[in-house]
């Protein structure tokens, strides 16, 4: 069922204020198109490897040397985007599993018993993890 037009403001207005609130959670949330966009591009840059692999060997087996370099530049470039693709997605993935410090103390407990955050921290689902912040966040009055 679609949203009407004011629950449609509404949300965006509420988008708008999370990302003024909290920009590092609210990239965390939009990663997943970032990690999209990255894998399309490991996977166009090992098939652009593919296709230049082709060129190489088709020059080789037709002796033109010309053919040969382009398939040769084709492999580079597309080695190179593979690369820089690759560690930017491992770079997305660990910032979203780290959790937060800033300078805090994370086994912070109450009463002597061991807290939540503690137990938690580097475990759980993506929304296990949200939902610890979410209340580490309460909890310190930000």
């Amino acid at each position: 069922m679609p949203l009407s037009e004011e629950e449609q403001r509404l949300l965006e207005q509420m988008e708008q204020a999370l990302a003024a609130e909290d920009p590092k959670f609210a990239s965390t949330l939009r990663g997943s198109t970032l990690r999209a966009r990255l894998r399309r591009q490991v996977v166009l840059a090992g098939a652009a490897f593919l296709a230049g692999t082709g060129l190489l060997m088709l020059g080789v087996i037709l002796t033109m040397t010309p053919v040969s370099v382009v398939g040769f530049v084709v492999m580079l470039g597309a080695a190179y985007v593979f690369i820089t693709a690759w560690r930017r997605g491992g770079e997305v993935t660990s910032e979203q599993e780290a959790p937060p410090t800033n300078g805090r103390s994370m086994g912070r407990s109450t009463g002597g018993s061991t807290s939540r955050t503690t137990r938690s921290a580097g475990q759980g689902s993506f929304m296990d993890r949200m939902e610890e912040r979410w209340r580490r966040r309460r909890d310190d009055g930000l």
